[in-house]
């Protein structure tokens, strides 16, 4: 399935994962704003050369690239775009909220009931979330969205469903969505570029790549620059 160098900057986060055949071989990560642009392009190198290989070893580059942060997926991308044109390598693009789902169904220390469902969310400010909803096979049942989050939400879905929320989006809505008996919290979640590997190299396989000239971040939302107070 080759060898993947994998880049998640779309939230607080800042992870990169280096994977060979579908698994994981080594990642770095930090959790703390305005990191990205610093220690992207280091924790690169770092995997690369402390695992014992060159960038030329590489057989594409993963990237998630969205909803999220504006200025973390100009970064994310940006980097992978970079690689990936100087050394002649096919990019991957997997959509953030789909990778944080895959997180959560593979990680051995979470316990899911079969027929819960997965609501992974991404902060959008105030009380608004970019969101979407999974079952446990990874399939996504409704579509990505920027959602203003308040007593009535989900409500049609949580009627018949128990609904998981996680993200940093999630770690705001408890107070609003908690009362539900349906609804439970996965708190403190944080994104991390290891959550790339299953669709990446799906992807791979497939040989469904993007194109590195034309491609651009999936924002979902047009950025907004704040006005200055000077």
């Amino acid at each position: 399935m080759g060898l993947i160098l994998q880049i998640e900057t779309a939230t607080t986060s800042c992870s990169v994962a280096l994977a060979a055949d579908g698994k994981v071989l080594a990642f770095k990560q930090i959790n703390e704003r305005n990191k990205h642009a610093e220690v992207v392009t280091l924790f690169s190198e770092e995997l690369i050369t402390g695992n014992g290989f060159t960038y030329q070893d590489l057989d594409a580059v993963a990237v998630s690239c969205g909803p999220g942060s504006y200025t973390g997926l100009r970064i994310g991308v940006s980097t992978a775009k970079g690689l990936c044109f100087a050394l002649d390598k096919p990019l991957i693009a997997i959509e953030t909220l789909e990778a944080m789902a895959y997180g959560v169904i593979n990680d051995s220390a979470i316990t899911l009931e079969e027929d819960v469902l997965l609501c992974p969310m991404i902060d959008a400010r105030r009380m608004e979330v970019y969101c979407a909803v999974f079952n446990t096979n990874g399939e996504k049942l409704r579509a990505t969205a920027a959602d203003i989050i308040d007593e009535n939400s989900f409500t049609e879905l949580l009627k018949d469903n128990k609904i998981l929320f996680f993200g940093d989006g999630a770690d705001k809505c408890e107070a609003v969505l908690g009362a539900n008996p349906n609804a439970s919290f996965l708190l403190n979640f944080e994104n991390s570029a290891t959550y790339l590997t299953q669709k990446a190299a799906e992807k791979f396989t497939q040989k469904n790549f993007e194109d590195v000239a034309y491609f651009e971040p999936y924002y979902l939302k047009d950025f907004i620059a704040g006005v200055s107070k000077k």
